[in-house]
């Protein structure tokens, strides 16, 4: 038995996914010809009360489309430390928009409204423009946590009364509105554009999708070919997104109460050192100085278990829909009888 617990990203199809992509209606999305496409792009409009969705092939994309979008070249993107645009996405932001990132302190990747005033630039032409404020919602590096929506909406009110975009990178939405009982529609009130990833927590093989009103998405299409990410016959992997919004959300609890379990069971091991609050299906730990992370990550992978290193004794694993309950009672029943 292998357990993958580096990412939620590393799940198969289940066959009733497969069934459904099997069964896909296709066509040419470069033409918007496809017709499953067609579905789930206006299904995830409706869903979050916007005009507009375009369907890319990686959550990364649509982030430095959204990015692209907002600004214009030597602007500034107002973001947390740990925010994925920032760490994960290679360096786009400045190598495909020319942008630079304003990075701020916050708690477990959440900052606060008062941090954004601090950190928009002066009108001075010695100065990078501000023009966009990020958030990731849940928090990757952060540990799965979710913003509180309150703080959310007086982000927004700094970003209407400064005239910036506001961007969400909704990676992990799909856990934070299960978790807060919070609903799409919400979100798609507060930020300017969205996107949502179906290849995570949602357990489909491919795609993400960008969603946002018309005036600021007219030209995403152009740039998703741009950046190459243009597709043709795509439906099959659209069906697979089309099952999992049917049949996937609410069985994220699952996930959720295996993380916390797991948070609780390592904060009770001699060799750890802390362990991150646990709110959906990320559990974050950091190992005793005495405890070497790369011996730790081999002695999990020599009893086939996998999971990922963040450098300076600090551990991540993520519940997924692939993650059994005797995967569970197997990975416990290792972490006690570890010997290190």
């Amino acid at each position: 038995m292998k357990i993958d617990l580096r990412s939620d990203t590393v799940t198969k199809p289940t066959q009733g996914m497969l069934e459904a992509m099997m069964q896909a209606k296709i066509g040419d999305d470069v033409f918007s010809e496809d017709p499953t496409v067609n579905v789930l792009e206006e299904r995830l409009a409706k869903m979050f009360g916007k005009q507009k969705a375009v369907f890319f092939p990686s959550g990364t994309m649509a982030n430095q489309t959204a990015i692209k979008l907002h600004t214009n070249p030597s602007e500034q993107v107002i973001c947390d430390k740990y925010a994925h645009i920032y760490n994960y996405e290679s360096g786009g932001a400045s190598f495909n928009s020319g942008v630079s990132c304003r990075l701020l302190d916050g708690d477990r990747g959440m900052f606060t409204a008062n941090q954004v005033i601090e950190a928009i630039n002066p009108d001075a032409f010695y100065y990078s423009q501000t023009s966009l404020v990020e958030i990731e919602n849940t928090t990757n590096k952060g540990g799965g946590a979710c913003w509180d929506f309150n703080e959310i909406l007086k982000i927004k009110a700094v970003c209407d009364a400064h005239q910036l975009g506001f961007h969400l990178d909704g990676a992990r939405l799909w856990n934070a509105l299960v978790v807060k009982k919070e609903t799409p529609k919400q979100y798609g009130a507060v930020f300017d554009t969205i996107s949502v990833c179906l290849s995570k927590g949602l357990g489909c093989p491919i795609g993400s999708v960008l969603i946002g009103n018309e005036d600021i998405m007219k030209n995403a299409i152009r740039v998703r070919k741009i950046f190459g990410g243009n597709m043709r016959q795509v439906g099959y992997l659209a069906a697979a997104g089309l099952y999992a919004l049917d049949n996937h959300i609410q069985r994220l609890d699952e996930d959720h109460v295996k993380a916390k379990d797991l948070g609780n069971f390592l904060s009770k091991q001699s060799y750890i050192k802390t362990v991150e609050p646990v709110e959906t299906n990320i559990v974050i730990f950091e190992l005793n100085n005495d405890v070497k992370e790369a011996d730790f990550i081999q002695k999990l992978k020599d009893n086939n278990i996998l999971i990922i290193g963040m450098g300076s004794n600090k551990l991540r694993i993520v519940t997924h829909l692939d993650y059994t309950n005797s995967m569970h009672d197997y990975l416990l029943s290792t972490l006690k009888g570890l010997k290190l």
